[in-house]
Parts: structure tokens; C-alpha cells; sequence
């Protein structure tokens, strides 16, 4: 039997992996094919994957979906349902930042190497009047190092998406202030598959009917989706690709 090649994009809470695991054995039994999880530790190590042309399936974020279906031969099949990419901009309790307004220019902003964050941070900020040139940026190997730069007060502020933000620490979130959180709703991580995929029906349906028995709500429950996927459409796709870009304009 054919293995074909899962990747799920490196954005998801660490309490998330098991989760991950969990999907990925039981959608093998249930779409009856061979999968193996490829969960790489960076956006750089995502693209180098996905680069080398063998990874059937991708569970991308927003920005990157809109890559993979214009460029890269990727089409959208599923969607978590009630589960949008939101964000929050944070900053130390103990520095003297407690609103969006109190950030200036020269300000040193952590975050981990995720576009779509910074897309909608950059959005939010044009409130305070500040723009990416006002700031200076520091790429951090993942959102709970962002956090320990803030902690440290080496940034005076970060972005984070806002299911790792909530799902930090206690400890960690007493010493952080939450600046502002997006409520967009309309922008989503997305269940992609490479044209040409031989089994696309079988496993959209068995993506699509996780939450109608206890072991894969289970699973969704693990994963933050308690509400299992909804179908996605190429006119679906390209409405939330229009989003992004509208964003970037």
C-alpha cells in the first residue's frame, strides 16, 4: 500500500501533538490508506518539505494556503469549524506597555516565523499609526520562546496566535498583558491536497465524519476542534484568499 505524506503546519500548542497523532492514526483506518505525520519544527523546515515535491496532504495556515493553491497545485478540502486564526499582541505586566498606544517606534516586537500573525499584528497596529519599518522584528524559534523574550524585557511586545497565547502557562500569562486580540472569524488554517491525489473523496468524507463517533471526537476534542471539519470549496478557498490579500493591500 501507497504511504502518503502528511504535513501540518508547525503552529499548533505543543499540547496539540498528541492530538496529531491521534487524527492521523485513525484517519489511516478509516480513509484505509497509509499516512505518515510530518510535523516540521519551523516555517523553513515546512517549505523545505513541501519543496521536495511528496507531501500529498498539508494542514496549512491561511497565508500559506493561499501559496500552496496558487502556486503549488494544492486544493482546499476542509476547514475546522468555529476555530479562526486569531491573534493576540501582548506585552511584560511588569513594563510600563499596558495599552496598544503606549508601543512606539523603535519598539522591539517577538514573534515565530508565522506571516499570516504578522499580517493581521501589522493590521491591528495601523490604529497606533505604526507600520513594520517603525519596528524592529525578532523571529523566534517558537511562540513560548516570544514569550520568554517579553518575560525577559529584551521585546516590548509580541504576537502570538491566540490559541498559544491562551494555552501557555498560568504562570506564563501572569507576567504578560494582552494588548489586543483580532476577531476576524473568517480566516482559518485549511485541510489541503496536492492535484491528483487518488483518494481525495475517501478522505475528505472521513475528515468530514470525525465528530459522529466517540473516538474521533476524541481526537477533534485533543486537537481544539471540538466541532469536527466543514467542506471547503475552491470558491471557498479563493474567498478567503481574497481576504488575505485585502489584508495585504
Amino acid at each position: 500500500m501507497t504511504t502518503h505524506n502528511m504535513l501540518i503546519a508547525p503552529d499548533f500548542s505543543p499540547e496539540r501533538f498528541a492530538g496529531w497523532h491521534m487524527f492521523n492514526t485513525l484517519l489511516q483506518k478509516r480513509a484505509s490508506m497509509k499516512l505518515h505525520l510530518i510535523t516540521p519544527a519551523s516555517h523553513s523546515e515546512q517549505i523545505e518539505k513541501i519543496d521536495e515535491g511528496n507531501i500529498d496532504l498539508v494542514y496549512a495556515n491561511p497565508f500559506d494556503a493561499a501559496t500552496l493553491i496558487r502556486e503549488k497545485g494544492y486544493r482546499a478540502i476542509a476547514r475546522p469549524i468555529g476555530k479562526s486564526d486569531e491573534m493576540v499582541i501582548a506585552a511584560s505586566a511588569a513594563s510600563d506597555i499596558h495599552t496598544l498606544e503606549d508601543l512606539s517606534k523603535g519598539a522591539t516586537v517577538a514573534m515565530a516565523d508565522n506571516r499570516d500573525v504578522k499580517l493581521i499584528g501589522l493590521r491591528l497596529l495601523e490604529a497606533v499609526d505604526l507600520t513594520e519599518p517603525d519596528l524592529n522584528w525578532t523571529v523566534t524559534e517558537n511562540y513560548q520562546a516570544a514569550a520568554r523574550q517579553l518575560i525577559k524585557g529584551e521585546a516590548q511586545a509580541a504576537m502570538f496566535l491566540a490559541e498559544i497565547y491562551h494555552g501557555l502557562s498560568r504562570l506564563t500569562k501572569m507576567q504578560l498583558t494582552v494588548l489586543i486580540e483580532s476577531d476576524l472569524a473568517t480566516i482559518s488554517h485549511v485541510l489541503l491536497v496536492k492535484d491528483g491525489f487518488v483518494k481525495e473523496d475517501e478522505l475528505r468524507q472521513a475528515v468530514l465524519d470525525f465528530h459522529k463517533d466517540d473516538d474521533g471526537k476524541n481526537a477533534l476534542i485533543e486537537l481544539g476542534m471540538p466541532e469536527g471539519f466543514e467542506a471547503m470549496n475552491e470558491e471557498d478557498a479563493e474567498f478567503m484568499i481574497d481576504l488575505m490579500e485585502t489584508l495585504l493591500d
